[in-house]
């Protein structure tokens, strides 16, 4: 990458990239995709489509993100007050599978267990005479959010290029050939739900539809996708939902589809006004002047980062290959490309106004897909959002914070009638009607800290800010979730702690009563969530809403709740009890929470702490699914090991195919394999790559914190630091050579880094940072088993900086 011939707009914080490095920034594959994980995904937020680029029938398949099943409900019951006491002293008894079995058929939702995302279908563009061809070429350009297919029939280049357009809300189909005459075709569309009818307006093919059934909740959302064509030359007619073109030179495709879907208590929209309206208003358009104004809505966000970690002759090889090659060669520009494809991936998934991406973002062919593609709350639905203030995104977080909000609504609901407590629970999951009660069985469903993990997304959005508008507009919900742990946790007889119980360490079984059973009391993830929430509402409190009374009360309770352990295999424990199996290699570790991406665990002010969580994450192995490598990405950066993250981004970059049936890594396209697809892996290893190389969760921003032996050198623009310092930064044989910081909001910026720097106004630092939005935690002092042999935590020496920064402006300094 040249850097001199970047065009740098500095105060806004967004940076364009270079044209090779923008020519590079594609996914590219020398055959057409066979099954949808090799199709290539395209979104706007609201509309996504997967490309297949076969030349006979091209494939679209079809999502609009408010295509459910069900219509709004909610599944919180009473059932589970009398049950709670009970489950509690079983608990509290060792008699785990007791309660857990007492707590399955008495407090998980008694009616359903949340309602499917849904696919609208697929539009198909059959080619007659195009099965035998040449010369095949396809791609995603994520660089402006196109694809194209480009292929060669007895002499003519045939080329097809595909955009889910930003601007004006439809999916644009170009299609050309190097000779006039040369597109027929015929199109239709189809969906798999049962409920649908194809019909035809004129020269408009429309298909239209419902949503279905689940668990007796019936299907309410109504949906509507219309097609046509606008051509140059040749001829085009309409009949019986199929759309036929004859010998035209070229013919632009436009789709539009629209639901009844207002919000998630009102379903009174007009879908076939809404579609007839998307449609008219893009027809007057020609497909690149659609493009022109797609392109420069993408890029305001995309272009705002930039990575440069090298370049090869890699890059000459299909991307399937790349990937799979990756563990074996020195493939940087991957590394960037898969960087940047996440930051892609939520534009295109997660946008304002929309709803958030869910567990395959906007992508999914079924009528009842893997876990429902819902929103898994007790760590994948979070991930999802971890790139979104580092990798300078905060625009795409917002759908997120709404559906935060509605949350704090129905789970309010589900607090009073299920628990007699006031604030508002989430547990493990929850899908577009917000349903807010336990899900499945207790083993994965018994888990009441949905709300606070939440809450935490919540409150690092404000650090990166200083928003105190926005803070005073999400305090009440911070509040609503503090005031429900205040009611429901108890003291645990066995140990005198303030406890959740009861709840689980997710997902994971532990030794106590037959060693099958995962409900307890006290674990440690909910002590680090509760810990985070009840600090952060008391700090909220004394910035928008002081009461000295209620944080009070937050902070008696904080004092009694239990410290963390540290076990007799040098671990941090997952339980109060030390229960923990060093060949326990389970996907979630969610005891590891406290170290990323919370900032509880500290190799400066919590070292015991530091070394056994590193040594439980020894324990937990590296390879696992594929969202699992991607929180251990952004574990190993926060345990200031780059080479070991960049091993688990080559685990991540294994690549799965169709004939693979176990084990997480990357599918062809480039999307994340748990398996089968989820699409927070990719979100997890582009947050890791950004912690790899700047990390701010402490009191400084720390330079390249973690940076892998084979990134000796490169750049980064446009990252984003808490307190609101974006970061541009070039490094050189592993350390700083240049620093470029613009003060969002000013105040001080305080550096940490292995060289020495040199600038105007910087100086050496001295006590406390006095910028607040770098939040410093004080935790309690593990309680460590007698049978612990903890290794002394060795770090490198730091020079430490502050440099005083007024908002508006821009600070360059020079690494020696």
């Amino acid at each position: 990458m040249n850097l001199k011939t970047k065009i740098t707009a500095i105060c806004l914080g967004i940076f364009s990239l270079t044209a090779t490095a923008q020519n590079d920034l594609k996914l590219w594959y020398d055959k057409p995709a066979s099954i949808w994980n090799e199709a290539l995904p395209l979104g706007n937020g609201r509309l996504g489509a997967m490309v297949f680029g076969d030349p006979a029938v091209e494939r679209l398949q079809l999502n609009e993100e408010t295509i459910w099943a069900g219509s709004p409900n909610s599944n919180a019951h009473s059932k589970s007050i009398k049950a709670l006491p009970i489950v509690r002293r079983l608990i509290f008894e060792g008699k785990f599978d007791e309660a857990q079995d007492l707590a399955t058929q008495d407090i998980m939702s008694q009616t359903n267990d949340g309602m499917p995302y849904q696919t609208f279908g697929s539009v198909y563009i059959s080619f007659p005479g195009h099965q035998k061809y040449s010369n095949y070429y396809r791609d995603l350009d994520i660089s402006n959010a196109s694809a194209k297919v480009k292929y060669t029939i007895n002499g003519v280049e045939f080329t097809r290029e595909i955009i889910t357009a930003f601007s004006d809300q439809v999916i644009a189909v170009k299609l050309s050939a190097s000779k006039p005459g040369q597109i027929t075709c015929n199109v239709f569309m189809n969906s798999p739900i049962d409920k649908t009818l194809a019909s035809t307006e004129g020269n408009q093919i429309i298909l239209s539809g419902l949503g279905t059934n689940f668990e007796n909740v019936k299907g309410k959302v109504k949906f509507q996708g219309r097609l046509t064509a606008k051509n140059k030359g040749g001829e085009i007619s309409a009949s019986n939902g199929v759309l036929s073109i004859d010998k035209a030179d070229e013919v632009t495709l436009y789709i539009s589809i629209a639901t009844n879907f207002k919000n998630y208590q009102d379903i009174s929209g007009d879908e076939i006004a809404k579609s007839k309206l998307y449609l008219e208003q893009a027809l007057p358009k020609s497909f690149d002047e659609i493009k022109t104004a797609h392109t420069a809505y993408y890029q305001k966000f995309f272009n705002r980062v930039a990575l440069d970690l090298g370049t090869n002759e890699n890059t000459k090889k299909p991307t399937n290959e790349r990937i799979r090659d990756f563990s074996k060669q020195f493939d940087p520009e991957l590394a960037s490309l898969y960087f940047q494809f996440g930051r892609y991936l939520l534009i295109s998934s997660s946008q304002p106004g929309g709803q958030p991406a869910n567990l395959q973002g906007i992508w999914n062919d079924m009528v009842t897909p893997p876990w429902d593609s819902k929103y898994t709350t007790n760590i994948n639905a979070e991930m999802n959002y971890w790139p979104a203030q580092v990798t300078n995104l905060q625009e795409m977080h917002e759908p997120f914070l709404q559906m935060a909000k509605e949350l704090s609504v129905t789970g309010a609901e589900t607090a009073k009638m299920m628990y007699n407590a006031n604030g508002w629970v989430l547990h493990h999951n929850t899908d577009i009607w917000r349903v807010t009660a336990p899900v499945d069985s207790a083993a994965s469903g018994m888990w009441p800290t949905g709300g606070a993990w939440i809450c935490q997304d919540l409150w690092e959005r404000y650090l990166y800010t200083g928003d105190k508008k926005y803070l005073e507009e999400i305090y009440p919900i911070m509040k609503g979730a503090a005031d429900f742990f205040l009611e429901f946790m108890i003291i645990d007889p066995n140990t005198g702690y303030l406890v959740v119980v009861p709840s689980s360490s997710p997902e994971n079984t532990h030794a106590g009563g037959t060693g099958k059973a995962t409900i307890a009391s006290g674990t440690t993830m909910d002590n680090q969530l509760i810990f985070d929430l009840f600090t952060h509402v008391i700090e909220a409190s004394k910035l928008v809403s002081p009461d000295a009374v209620y944080t009070k009360k937050v902070s008696d309770a904080l004092s009694k709740m239990p410290p963390m352990k540290i076990g007799q295999y040098n671990q941090l424990q997952e339980w109060q009890d030390d229960w923990d199996n060093p060949k326990d290699n389970h996907r979630h570790v969610s005891h590891l929470y406290g170290l990323y991406p919370s900032n509880q665990i500290s190799p400066t002010k919590t070292p015991e702490l530091f070394e056994a969580a590193k040594q439980s994450l020894i324990y937990r192995t590296d390879e696992s699914t594929g969202w699992s490598m991607g929180w251990k990405v952004n574990l190993w950066a926060r345990l200031l090991d780059g080479n070991h993250a960049y091993k688990l981004i080559q685990d991540q970059l294994h690549l799965v195919t169709a004939d693979q049936r176990k084990g997480g890594g990357t599918y062809p396209n480039m999307l994340d394999a748990h398996q089968p697809f989820q699409i927070d892996g990719n979100f997890g290893c582009t947050a890791g790559i950004a912690e790899m190389l700047m990390q701010s969760q402490e009191d400084a921003i720390q330079l390249l914190p973690a940076l892998p032996t084979v990134w000796k050198d490169g750049s980064i623009e446009g990252l984003v630091a808490r307190g609101g310092f974006v970061i541009d930064m070039t490094w050189k044989n592993n350390k700083v050579s240049t620093l470029k910081i613009y003060s969002k909001i000013g105040g001080n910026c305080r550096l940490k880094v292995e060289n020495t720097l040199s600038g105007s106004s910087i100086k050496k630092a001295k006590g406390k940072n006095a910028n607040p939005l770098f939040y410093d935690v004080e935790v309690k002092k593990p309680i460590i088993s007698d049978k612990a042999k903890l290794e002394k935590v060795v770090l490198p020496n730091y020079n430490i900086y502050d440099v005083n920064m007024k908002a508006g402006q821009t600070y360059t300094f020079t690494g020696k």
